[in-house]
């Protein structure tokens, strides 16, 4: 298992299952419905102690609070990086512009620090 960035994962510009998946979750996590889920996951844990049950139900309360949490978390990252890998893209499509009119404007002979440090940025989150 090759370990690659989730936008990367994709095969010939279609989306596989697993990001339509987590486009679902993370919808449907942003959701009213999904806070409504989680304010009753907390009222039931609240009301297993305030009650009295065993111990077991505690822990199965408590469980199911810790699951959902890690569910979030994966489901967060995974979204934070997406997010990340296509804006540094479009920062890079931004600056090969950016190069590419100032070409245009004053040749090759004009070559300056920043064109110079604008070019060695360019794809550099791929070489790290």
């Amino acid at each position: 298992m090759a370990l690659q960035h989730p936008a990367e994962r994709r095969s010939e510009g279609r989306s596989a299952r697993f990001e339509k998946l987590a486009e679902l979750a993370s919808n449907f996590t942003s959701s009213a419905v999904f806070s409504l889920l989680c304010v009753l996951l907390v009222a039931c844990y609240v009301a297993t102690h305030a009650a009295g049950l065993s111990t077991e139900w505690q822990h199965l309360a408590g469980d199911a609070m810790g699951a959902v949490s890690l569910l979030l978390l994966a489901l967060l990252k995974n979204s934070e990086r997406r997010a990340e890998h296509a804006i540094q893209r479009k920062l890079d499509a931004i600056a090969a512009a950016l190069l590419e009119q100032q070409e245009g404007q004053e040749g090759k002979e004009g070559r300056s620090r920043a064109r110079e440090d604008l070019e060695s940025a360019i794809g550099m989150e791929e070489r790290l």
